[in-house]
């Protein structure tokens, strides 16, 4: 059967960059990995058919030999297949140059999970960087508006003092692992892949710790409670993350420290709320005020007071701006606005006279509202239309 074009099983055009290759292959491999595929060999040859595609299209040789000859520059003795040996099948030596720089980050959950993440955070002497924290801090909206420096109580490991934070009891250092060689992993041979796992001696560290300290018991680190400092900037929203460098868990055998992220939680406000730099605040007021108009304090976030003036004849949820007075900007002079809407409050529990009073009133009230005179008047025509 003849060989589909290259470009094709990648589904990209023949002026593709290499990023735009590197992301086409990225898909289409983990899509017919066969880890991801067991028992499936329709998968497993289409991803053959693309890791072959790949390793000639992001070589700039092969990619123009095959631009120029297509399939013929790599057959009848033109250098070969790519990726072929002797007898022309499998993947030669530029297959696992092809899938180095991507294989962990493709397939990591499929092979052990991590594994690669480890070997890069491990450092001479087994030593290995230490996890990342998160920790959940609740604010208030006014401490978002002002800023202010938070004490956190994190609980952690922290370097062991005893042994300095090697694992060895003092005195004595780690060995090179028999297992692995010192190398931290070990290699096993699963198809046409070689895969690494961690030494099952040394659990990846490539050192073994025959007399281990008996403060940490050979971790090289002990779980402590620490109080640390946060500065929280003015602005910030829900959901915002802080880092901390270094304040993570400690390293093993002496590794560096993981980071520790802050993330904030902004607690619902009594009266306002918030849409990016901008507060929006819900005011009651009375059937009089609307009608007749007048003038209201409000609350703001800086704990102030507001005047807005109500003209006669306010509707219900009527906005009105105050400029300058919402949320600061994160990192910025700038600062969100201020929205008054108006809710127009309905009288209850009357008394004889007011309700004679308004009883009066709507008897006298003719063409004072435009709104619901017109509604009922198409509600008229309309009811007029079905009994026609």
């Amino acid at each position: 059967m003849a060989k589909r074009d290259y470009y094709e099983v990648l589904g990209v055009a023949k002026n593709a960059d290499e990023k735009a290759l590197k992301t086409a292959f990225r898909n289409m491999a983990k899509k017919f990995h066969p880890d991801a595929n067991p028992g499936n060999k329709d998968a497993e040859a289409k991803f053959k058919e693309v890791n072959e595609a790949y390793d000639v299209l992001k070589d700039p040789q092969k990619k123009a030999a095959y631009d120029r000859f297509g399939h013929q520059a790599f057959e009848n003795g033109m250098g070969g297949g790519p990726g072929r040996g002797p007898g022309g099948a499998g993947f030669g030596p530029d297959f696992s140059s092809s899938m180095s720089d991507i294989f962990e980050d493709l397939f990591g959950d499929f092979m052990g999970g991590g594994r690669g993440r480890q070997q890069r955070g491990r450092g001479a002497g087994g030593a290995q960087r230490g996890s990342d924290l998160r920790y959940n801090l609740e604010i208030s909206l006014t401490e978002a508006y002002t800023g202010k420096t938070a004490q956190v109580r994190v609980p952690s490991s922290v370097s062991c003092d005893v042994c300095k934070g090697s694992g060895a009891k003092p005195g004595t250092a780690p060995k090179q692992c028999g297992t692995c060689g010192g190398a931290g992993v070990v290699r096993s041979q699963s198809g046409f892949f070689t895969v690494e796992r961690a030494c099952p001696t040394c659990q990846g560290r490539g050192q073994v710790i025959s007399d281990p300290c008996t403060a940490c018991g050979g971790q090289g680190r002990v779980t402590k409670e620490r109080t640390l400092s946060v500065n929280i900037p003015v602005g910030v929203e829900d959901g915002t993350r802080i880092r901390l460098a270094g304040e993570g868990e400690a390293g093993l055998r002496g590794g560096p420290a993981g980071d520790l992220y802050i993330f904030l939680s902004v607690r619902p406000h009594e009266f306002f709320q918030r849409d990016g730099a901008d507060l929006y605040c819900k005011v009651p007021i009375s059937m009089a005020t609307a009608a007749l108009g007048g003038e209201i304090e409000v609350p703001t976030i800086d704990g102030k007071k507001a005047r807005v003036n109500i003209p006669e004849g306010a509707q219900n949820g009527k906005q009105f701006r105050l400029k300058g007075k919402g949320m600061p900007v994160l990192r910025s002079s700038q600062s969100g606005d201020m929205y008054i809407q108006v809710a127009v409050e309905t009288p209850v529990n009357l008394t004889r006279r007011q309700r004679e009073l308004l009883a009066e009133f709507d008897k006298e009230a003719r063409n004072n509202s435009p709104e619901s005179e017109g509604f009922f008047a198409k509600a008229r025509a309309f009811w007029d239309g079905f009994g026609g």
